[in-house]
């Protein structure tokens, strides 16, 4: 893998604290940079003034909800690849609204959450931006270990 494809760094939204530690952990250990946030205020202002290569977000945060969070990326005009964390499955209008890079169903298997990210981060040659919206194919992944872009496995 080249470097343009390997992500950097990640900003984690989880307010939950043992899911949080073992995501850093897990994260850290296979070499991405990780930043922290466990609220929908801190994660805004984290994503729109930072520089990361992609965005894991919870859904249910405790002063409203990741959608809020994505909400104020879109009104900023920050275009972050964000992968959805979400314990329930989430409303789909809310899917084709935010148009998430990827969705994980919690609990999820370490490699399925990689696969995402990875596919998440990989770069347009051209551009250097990450092509996932210009394709417009959020991946849904479930309690399975499998992860699909459109009818391809990532």
């Amino acid at each position: 893998m080249t470097d343009d494809l390997v992500p950097r760094s990640i900003l984690l939204v989880e307010d939950e604290p043992r899911l949080r530690q073992t995501l850093l952990r897990s994260l850290a250990g296979r070499g991405y940079a990780v930043d922290v946030a466990t609220t929908v205020a801190e994660a805004s202002a984290r994503a729109i003034g930072g520089e990361y290569d992609v965005m894991l977000l919870d859904v249910n945060l405790p002063d409203a909800t990741g959608w809020d969070v994505l909400r104020a990326m879109r009104d900023a005009g920050c275009t972050l690849p964000s992968i959805v964390l979400s314990a329930a499955p989430p409303n789909p209008a809310r899917v084709r609204e935010f148009r998430p890079a990827g969705i994980l169903n919690k609990p999820f298997p370490m490699e399925a959450l990689v696969r995402l990210i990875n596919a998440a981060c990989q770069h347009d040659a051209r551009t250097g931006h990450a092509n996932w919206r210009e394709r417009n194919d959020t991946q849904h992944v479930g309690t399975t270990a499998s992860a699909a872009r459109g009818s391809a496995p990532v």
